[in-house]
This record gives C-alpha cells, structure tokens and sequence, in this order.
C-alpha cells in the first residue's frame, strides 16, 4: 500500500499541501490523478457477535458514475457548512477527507466522518494520518465529542483505523449499517 517509488514525497522533493476544498473545484478534473483502486484479500466480518477476518478477495475501484456520485456529496457538504480537505502533491490530488456539520448521538456528540480516501500511489505516505487529525481538529472546533467512521471493512483499512484509536462504535448509525451492511461501525475520540 505504499508509495511506488517507495520514497515519501519530502524525500523526492514533493511537498504536500493540504487546503479546504471549494464547491466550484469539485469536479471530475479534480480526480484526474487520484487512483481509488483497493486490492482487498481479506475483510472483517462480525459472526455470532464476534469481529473475525475472513478471506474475501475483491478489486475495490470507482466507475464514473461512483464519482459523480461522490463529487455531489462533497460539494453538499461544502454548501452545508462541513468539513471537505484535499491533500496535494504537484497540485494534484491525492488524498482527500469529508466531514458533514451535524452533531448526532445524543452524549456521543458524533459527527460523520463521510469521506476519507487517498490515491493508491501515495498510500503509507502519512496523508490519511494528516487528514484523520485535521478532521479531529475541525470536528473538536464544532463542538464534537467523537468522529463516527462506517469504515471500508478491508483488513488493510481497519488496521489504519485501530492505529489512529478507532474502536466499535457505542451507537450504530442506522442508515449506515443499511446502505453498507460490511463496513465496520467505528468511532475516534476527540
């Protein structure tokens, strides 16, 4: 999952800028360079009330449609006062995170972690670390207790997870665990 060149972009002279996205940015130009392919072998599954790996080997990957789709959900949260920040290499995208403004959970104070994604050729490189604690900061500033995350449940993606002190959510989003029955409910502390 890392980087091609196996360098970091400090190490070849590239620096990440991280900035807020604008609504009139958000675009299919914006995606040109970023690659959301996932090769998953193994994914976490919940059976009889416990978390346990199991081999499931699929290609994760967006068609057009996914990032229009996707495109429309973060300029939605842009004009709804969220949280939508992109990591740039060379003024190229290659990771991005999405928070949505609501507070929800009654004394779990969660705000949804909608969004976070970075480019197949820039993964191990610390952007979706850098991205997690600009979201938890932006989050805490709204007055958020927690990020509630329903996270991709790919073994790879729920390790970074845990890294970053996620743990099973107290309260599971509804609406959530329908649209994306084998994603891991998780939430982080702020």
């Amino acid at each position: 999952m890392g980087n091609i060149s196996g360098r970091t972009p400090e190490e070849t002279g590239r620096a990440i800028e991280y900035r807020d996205l604008k609504e009139k940015e958000i675009n299919m130009g914006l995606f040109d360079s970023f690659n959301r392919r996932q090769v998953v072998t193994d994914c976490w599954r919940r059976e009889n009330g416990q978390w346990v790996i199991r081999h499931a080997p699929f290609i994760d990957d967006w068609s057009t449609e996914d990032y229009h789709v996707l495109i429309e959900c973060l300029k939605d949260t842009v004009t709804a006062g969220g949280f939508v920040q992109g990591a740039f290499v060379e003024g190229r995208l290659k990771g991005f995170v999405a928070v949505l403004p609501e507070i929800f959970g009654g004394e779990n104070r969660y705000v949804d972690l909608a969004s976070i994604h970075v480019s197949q050729d820039m993964r191990g490189q610390g952007i979706g670390t850098t991205l997690i604690l600009k979201a938890k900061e932006w989050a805490r500033q709204q007055g958020a207790g927690k990020l509630y995350i329903s996270a991709h449940s790919a073994a790879e993606s729920q390790a970074f997870y845990r890294i970053m002190g996620c743990v099973e959510a107290k309260l599971y989003h509804q609406k959530h665990v329908e649209e994306e029955p084998f994603d891991c409910q998780l939430e982080l502390e702020l």
